[in-house]
């Protein structure tokens, strides 16, 4: 079985981002939430690139935002 890692951790940033609860999920314990978001059931090691690459993904976009609202007072 071969994913894309790149397009996945896309994918799990969007669905996380437009649902909190399972975004707080994710912040608990971001193993067990991924495999709930993908139906996949590996050990925690080949999981953890897939949760590092979302966590990444969340700040990055966390920190356009805070550029955006940066942009807005000037």
């Amino acid at each position: 079985m071969s994913i894309d890692i790149k397009a996945k951790i896309e994918e799990l940033a969007a669905k996380l981002q437009k649902d909190p609860a399972l975004l707080k999920r994710f912040q608990q314990d971001p193993v067990k939430a991924l495999e709930e978001l993908t139906g996949l059931n590996l050990p925690e090691e080949q999981l953890q690139p897939l949760v590092t690459g979302v966590k990444a993904k969340l700040a990055a976009a966390d920190l356009g935002d805070a550029l955006g609202g940066l942009k807005k007072l000037f």
